[in-house]
């Protein structure tokens, strides 16, 4: 025998469903969705330039007497960069946020310090599977500089969200909190063009051949 159906019973489903929504619960779940797909992008910039630095460190290693200690710098923080594990749930922890980023600054800051190495290098400046590397990454800090802004405007509603009542109350019954973003010093510092200091900042001149 079939049960009446009782449209009442529905009653609770339809009030939590409004409740819910009205307390934010949907916006959450889309700027949580915005926030995460804005931090893959990120990324995969930070992925794209990583790939580009062994060539581009292979090919400096082809002039004489380039500078080791610069080229060392670059693949050290390379490899400091990409040994931490990049993981969608990095950005609901500060502190591992903080580390991931404070290593891709460093990675920056290197690749920054080459490019200014490499204008006293004419045969570099001359070689063109180097300047197509350049101009590579270029493009690449370019994009990354997007991909950023963009994470850091997904991550600001995010929050805004998160921090207002009576989204707050609701943030705090599922686990939202807060997402940590890059800061305006990481911004500042990002567009300051490195600062070189060499003692011997120009190759030595090749010495001139002796007269007969």
């Amino acid at each position: 025998m079939l049960r009446r159906f009782h449209p009442w019973r529905l009653l609770p489903v339809l009030l939590l469903a409004a409740v819910l929504s009205g307390c934010g619960y949907n916006e959450f779940q889309r700027l949580d969705e915005q926030v995460r797909a804005a931090w893959a992008e990120v990324l995969n910039q930070y992925q794209r330039r990583a790939d580009l630095v062994p060539n581009l460190v292979a090919t400096v290693k082809g002039e004489a007497n380039f500078e080791q200690e610069t080229l060392t710098r670059v693949v050290e923080a390379r490899a400091k960069a990409t040994s931490i594990q990049a993981t969608p749930e990095l950005i609901n922890d500060p502190a591992a946020f903080q580390r991931f980023q404070a290593a891709q600054g460093e990675l920056s800051s290197a690749l920054s310090r080459l490019l200014v190495v490499t204008e006293n290098y004419p045969n570099l400046k001359a070689n063109q599977g180097f300047q197509d590397l350049r101009v590579q990454l270029e493009g690449t800090e370019n994009r990354i500089a997007v991909a950023r802004n963009r994470y850091i405007q997904a991550v600001a509603a995010f929050n805004v969200l998160a921090r207002s009542f009576p989204t707050n109350l609701t943030g705090k019954m599922f686990g939202y909190a807060p997402k940590p973003s890059f800061t305006v010093a990481n911004e500042a510092q990002i567009s300051v063009p490195p600062t070189v200091d060499f003692t011997n900042p120009n190759p030595k001149p090749p010495a001139p051949a002796a007269s007969r």
